[in-house]
């Protein structure tokens, strides 16, 4: 219950810092973002001391551990790759334009003898 409570408390910090950029309309514009940003800082200082929040958190850093153990591939794989995608579209393309065409001359000028 006080985890609700709290998430509420951040909820309600994020929402004052919204409606301080709008309160703030006649003052300048660097105010008004640091009124939403000091807004959004609270609502997460508070929803931190949570227990999702800390469980968010330690899935955050794990996610950060198994984003390093990627492989990426190097500069002349990806242009590898990326040129045989490019070749296979095209040859994709060449074998649908060949096919659109040969349906359409069987139809229209075979079948229907529209085009004569």
């Amino acid at each position: 219950m006080v985890d609700k409570l709290k998430f509420v408390l951040a909820l309600l910090l994020v929402a004052a810092g919204i409606t301080g950029f709008y309160f703030l309309s006649e003052q300048a514009m660097v105010l008004r973002v640091l009124a939403v940003l000091l807004g959004l800082a609270a609502g997460m200082a508070v929803a931190w001391f949570t227990d999702p929040g800390q469980r968010f958190v330690v899935l955050a850093g794990e996610s950060v551990v198994e984003a390093k153990k990627v492989v990426w591939p190097s500069r002349k794989e990806t242009l590898q790759t990326t040129g045989i995608v490019f070749a296979f579209v095209l040859v994709m393309a060449i074998i649908l334009w060949l096919t659109d065409k040969t349906l359409e001359w069987v139809l229209y000028d075979l079948v229907l003898g529209w085009r004569k």
